[in-house]
């Protein structure tokens, strides 16, 4: 009986979340589209389990001529979602983007002295969904991708030989609100830098940005490769930057200081070099040539070994693709092992790319 009891709960359970998923989703169709249904999927494929903002920006960089109408149909799809069912457009994401075949349809292509001949026009249709992930505990992840056998190797090595980049105490409740406070102190400074340094090669040179919490004082300690591009011309700066990340997280009962460091060897850090990377790729230039010449800069820092992945739609082939190439020795499973790691997203107007960086440092 008790057996009989949960599943009828459980049962129960399924069918309200069904119920609170249709109030959260949003369908669009746009039917006999002149187009084939093999083009409008090229497109679909780069941004299915995207956010809506990203979408967007994706669709106008993109040189197909698909484009256009998915446009049309996720703008009109948002609006609709924000007007009748009031739902933040910050907050959908491209959960189902389909296109099916339609009928062929036969027509007369008109030629000089009243001649003409038979083509034929194929067309399809487009179905896309949305849905709000701001009343979801689980939120839709990127690109819908299940978790693997991968560890990140900062985390596999804390304790040992790498220290955590954000220091404080905060009860269980209040953790998650101390996580989105170091993010938006990080985008914050990072935007910051990117409009105040005017840099040709595109080169941010943060390193990394250590953060420490105290009761009345929170200490924020930027590693910059480059500090000079920021402090030169303009000594209050920091002032400023300090100014800005008061306002945007509304600091008055705490105080704010913002102290900036500078790495010596600044090519033997993944971010700075994956911000190399994507400064030659957004530029056309080749891959090989740029995760060689990134190489090189690595090698001036007494690096002992490098290794270097790109994915996407590399050079702007039809087919995504996963090139890599490794320099010198990257044991990713001894501890003792020193690695810096990093992640890097690139947008080009072929779609998004990802740089992925492993530097071998030392061995303790």
């Amino acid at each position: 009986m008790t057996n009989m009891v949960r599943n009828k709960n459980k049962d129960l359970e399924i069918r309200k979340r069904e119920k609170e998923d249709i109030k959260t989703e949003v369908y669009a169709l746009s039917q006999s589209i002149s187009m084939s249904a093999h083009k409008a999927r090229r497109v679909l494929d780069q941004i299915r389990g995207l956010s809506y903002q990203e979408t967007l920006m994706i669709l106008e960089l993109m040189p197909y001529r698909a484009c256009y109408p998915i446009f049309k149909l996720i703008y009109s799809a948002a609006a609709n979602a924000k007007h009748n069912m009031g739902l933040n457009e910050e907050y959908l994401v491209i959960i189902k983007a389909t296109v099916n075949e339609d009928t062929t349809v036969k027509k007369l292509k008109p030629r000089a002295r009243g001649r003409s001949y038979p083509i034929k026009r194929p067309t399809c249709h487009i179905t896309i969904v949305l849905k709000d992930i701001s009343l979801y505990e689980e939120s839709v992840v990127e690109n819908s991708i299940s978790m693997g056998q991968k560890i990140n190797p900062l985390g596999f090595r804390l304790a040992t030989t790498q220290g955590h980049h954000s220091l404080w105490f905060a009860q269980p409740k209040n953790y998650s609100k101390g996580l989105q406070e170091d993010q938006k102190i990080r985008e914050c400074i990072k935007n910051y830098v990117q409009k105040n340094m005017r840099i040709s090669s595109g080169v941010e040179g943060i390193a990394r940005i250590e953060i420490q919490k105290r009761i009345d004082l929170i200490q924020i300690i930027i590693h910059m490769g480059f500090p000079k591009l920021l402090v030169e011309g303009k000594p209050r700066r920091i002032e400023e930057l300090q100014m800005n990340v008061q306002k945007e997280l509304n600091y008055v009962n705490r105080k704010l200081n913002i102290t900036i460091t500078r790495i010596t060897k600044p090519y033997g850090h993944p971010n700075i070099l994956a911000e190399f990377i994507a400064g030659q790729l957004r530029n056309r230039v080749s891959f090989r040539k740029a995760i060689k010449k990134a190489i090189e800069l690595t090698e001036q820092a007494d690096t002992k070994g490098i290794q270097v992945q790109i994915a996407g739609r590399i050079d702007g082939k039809e087919i995504a693709r996963v090139e890599w190439i490794r320099e010198g020795r990257v044991p990713l499973q001894t501890i003792r092992a020193k690695i810096d790691y990093c992640s890097y997203r690139v947008r080009t107007i072929y779609g998004v790319l990802g740089i992925k960086i492993w530097i071998f440092v030392d061995e303790e």
